[in-house]
């Protein structure tokens, strides 16, 4: 349950590649013939562009800022009419933005290097997420208290383009990924790990770490070891548009991201009020306020670090892009070297920050 994006990109993404060719229109954007807020800086009697953004899963406070931008009227005040578009596992967020089903969305960086090294013309408007989420876990039963205590027990992560973080942190620590522990694809539940199918699980902080808090085990049952910490965090929720969408619309884009990072300062400075409008747009049943509440207060987290103003959100750091972009091709997920200079459209959020003082 209350699952985030796990799916295998790397074949999907080729497919997309292959369908590229066959789907070249330009996505261009939409006049829709409805009034501005009255407080919009359109004035109230100017339309509103139609913008439709997807998000790379189900709604959650994941998405908290996007949906507390439309909520509190940011899109109208930029002259934009947001539509925003759940994801689900079935949804490639890479294929939507390129063949026009969408104008921008969510991805993970890792996903963004790989669909540009597949010859997909994707760009980063803004880094939404700073750091890494991922958390490995073991019971304190099992005995696992260190990483080299990993050594022949079964770990399990999520596959596609979502296990590099793990092989890169079993690496650090000394550990031959294929042939000191045996790694297993972990599913879109905890059950693996709660009925002891595998010693270590994969977690994101804000999520699958909750999940197992939330069934009954105490954080003092739990080793908890944190990939940011060791050093090969990969960054994770990115806003990603195309390049040629960008280029002839950048007016537009820089209101679109001015309006998501308002967004996303607006619901950490007032988390209380974003979840709920978070559940406003959950599915009846998918999860409760106490879960969302948690979940945006962990990626407030990873979205406003410590020491980061809210100019600062939604920044490229251009070591932790490094970072990324290095274990993506040791790994074999990219081919050849990330070009980020033409991968992060910085000017779009230097733009975009302009009138945030702090």
């Amino acid at each position: 349950m209350y699952k985030t994006l796990k799916p295998g990109f790397l074949v999907l993404v080729l497919l997309v590649v292959a369908m590229l060719g066959a789907c070249s229109t330009k996505s261009e954007p939409s006049v829709t013939p409805a009034a501005a807020s009255s407080e919009g800086k359109e004035g109230a009697d100017q339309p509103l562009t139609k913008v439709k953004i997807q998000l790379k899963w189900v709604p959650q406070a994941q998405f908290a800022g996007i949906y507390a931008a439309k909520e509190k009227g940011f899109f109208a005040d930029e002259g934009i009419d947001a539509e925003i578009i759940p994801g689900g596992p079935d949804i490639v967020i890479e294929q939507q933005v390129v063949n026009g089903a969408a104008d921008v969305g969510i991805t993970g960086v890792d996903s963004l290097l790989v669909s540009r090294d597949n010859g997909l013309p994707l760009v980063s408007l803004a880094q939404i997420s700073q750091k890494s989420s991922y958390r490995l876990i073991a019971k304190k039963s099992t005995g696992i208290h260190d990483p080299a205590h990993m050594k022949g027990k079964k770990v399990s992560t999520w596959f596609g383009s979502q296990q590099f973080q793990v092989l890169a942190f079993m690496e650090k620590n000394g550990l031959d990924p294929k042939k000191d522990i045996e790694l297993v694809k972990q599913g879109f539940t905890m059950d693996q790990f709660f009925n002891d199918q595998v010693d270590v699980a994969t977690a994101t902080i804000y999520n699958e770490y909750h999940v197992v808090l939330e069934s009954g085990t105490k954080e003092s049952d739990l080793d908890v070891f944190n990939i940011e910490d060791a050093g090969v965090g990969m960054l994770e929720d990115t806003l990603i548009a195309k390049k040629d969408w960008v280029d002839s619309n950048k007016e537009l884009v820089v209101k679109v991201t001015r309006a998501v990072l308002k967004g996303w300062n607006y619901a950490i400075d007032n988390q209380n009020e974003t979840v709920d409008i978070v559940m406003k747009n959950v599915t009846d049943g998918s999860t409760t306020r106490e879960h969302q509440v948690t979940m945006l207060e962990e990626i407030a987290k990873l979205i406003r670090p410590e020491g980061f103003t809210e100019k600062q959100v939604g920044s490229f750091v251009d070591e932790s892009f490094t970072r990324t972009a290095d274990i993506a091709l040791k790994y074999g997920l990219i081919k050849k070297a990330a070009n980020l200079d033409e991968a992060l459209e910085k000017s779009i959020y230097e733009e975009a920050v302009k009138d945030v003082t702090k």
